[in-house]
């Protein structure tokens, strides 16, 4: 089957899913000549990038306020605004400052993982809907928290999880619905890319730019290194399990989300087995340089291998990303998902890149091309706004395959174990130590309640 064809055949049944009906959530309904006022937390790259883009590509739209306790990021994020926009936001290193302005429709969260929850669950109980980067949480619990926060206080909130609104996605869902792969027997998730050795440098004062303590927030106290944290670049914080989960949580949530998505969102797995460390390069990471990981869905398995070892492997070049035509070299591709099923094998791309499915001989029997979905994640994220619509991001889909990244994490913490996993309770059966890494522990004063 051409690509042509297929989507001929599948295009009512795709926008049926990405412009559905809008699900009131029990808000007022913003008109849509009324104004969206935003608010950045976390000016980092892909803070500023995502909300600056959103701001133009949706009428209506700006950025009163940006928040960080990086004071070089926080002013670099106000001369970009005022360069892009032509009016200066205002700035402030007390996101408390952010909820409690009336104004602010809803907050941009884009820190650092480990305070994505804490700052996304005050914006809820503060009124504001929002926009939450990946991967949603450094645990289980909170992501949960989130879910019922956003319930609660009828918020809409939208994961950048933006495969969630490629179109790709919506097809491929369709075509494995349709039958027309078979029984799905196994599917293969990877997140290989090139790295190299991380080792910590030595503590050294806290710098002028930066309020450390804050940016520590709901993460344990330890002195400050430069490999943590740098003034205008991302920093090394993805090495630490206090604020992220190694590049699990960063690449491969992506794929994962993409991959629940298209096999229909199942729920949690039955178990989680995993394997990790660093015995590629032996640097001091706490989080691995490699990792292997099987969940256990009853009838299939779900594999995720990766880490920071791969020079040969690569990302989509943005050539590929942005244009519909074009697919990934396969076999190179550092983010493919491999779909098995009785009638044949689909490769996945994400953030573009399309899919393709292979029967015998190596023959295409069908594909869909696809570009990168930001501006339609970006767009949907203000449509659900105007409408109170349940977004393609939705929270708690997205808290199910956050779910997955912290069971891989946690079976590789443990000691590289097995672990049964009760979905009702959202709790590991057979291991005291998972559970308590399953909630994880918050600094006074940082702590989410259970009751939020």
């Amino acid at each position: 089957m051409k690509r042509r064809s297929f989507l001929t055949t599948s295009a009512a049944g795709i926008a049926g899913m990405s412009l559905a009906s809008p699900m009131i959530l029990g808000d007022s309904v913003v008109g849509a000549n009324d104004k969206i006022v935003l608010a950045l937390i976390g000016c980092g790259g892909r803070g500023m990038q995502t909300i600056v883009n959103c701001c133009k590509i949706n009428e209506n739209v700006e950025i009163k306020t940006v928040c960080d306790v990086n004071r070089t990021k926080l002013s670099d994020a106000v001369n970009t605004i005022d360069r892009e926009f032509g009016k200066r936001p205002t700035s402030t290193e007390e996101m408390q400052t952010i909820f409690d302005d009336k104004d602010v429709t809803a907050v941009w969260v884009a820190t650092p993982e480990h305070w994505h929850m804490p700052a996304s669950i005050r914006a809820c109980q503060a009124g504001k809907d929002v926009y939450v980067e990946k991967n949603l949480s450094v645990n289980i619990w909170e992501s949960r928290k989130l879910v019922e926060a956003a319930s609660k206080y009828k918020r809409v909130v939208q994961a950048g999880l933006q495969n969630r609104s490629a179109s790709q996605g919506f097809s491929a869902r369709e075509y494995i619905k349709s039958g027309k792969l078979g029984k799905i027997v196994t599917v293969k998730t990877y997140f290989m890319l090139g790295g190299g050795k991380f080792t910590e440098a030595p503590e050294r004062p806290v710098p002028a730019w930066l309020d450390w303590d804050k940016w520590l927030g709901p993460a344990p106290y330890r002195p400050f290194s430069p490999s943590i944290v740098s003034e205008r670049g991302r920093g090394g914080w993805q090495h630490y399990w206090d604020y992220s989960g190694g590049l699990l949580d960063d690449e491969a949530s992506h794929t994962i989300d993409l991959t629940r998505m298209v096999l229909g969102d199942p729920p949690h797995p039955q178990s989680v087995y995993a394997w990790g460390g660093n015995h590629v390069y032996g640097g001091t990471s706490e989080t691995p340089e490699f990792q292997s990981i099987v969940f256990d869905y009853g009838t299939f398995t779900l594999t995720a291998d990766g880490g920071p070892a791969f020079k040969y492997m690569y990302k989509a070049p943005q050539s590929t990303r942005n244009n519909a035509s074009k697919f990934p070299n396969w076999r190179n591709y550092s983010a493919r998902v491999e779909i098995y099923g009785t009638e044949g094998l689909m490769y996945l791309g994400r953030h573009g890149g399309g899919w393709q499915v292979l029967g015998k001989d190596d023959k295409i029997v069908a594909e869909d091309g696809a570009v990168f979905p930001d501006n339609d994640h970006q767009k949907n994220f203000i449509e659900c706004i105007r409408t109170r619509g349940k977004t393609n991001g939705d929270i708690e889909q997205c808290h199910y395959s956050s779910t997955l990244i912290n069971m891989g994490n946690i079976a590789c913490r443990v000691g590289n174990k097995q672990l049964l996993f009760d979905g009702k309770t959202e709790t590991f059966a057979n291991n005291d130590q998972a559970n308590v890494l399953a909630k994880g522990t918050y600094r006074k004063g940082y702590e989410i309640p259970d009751n939020v």
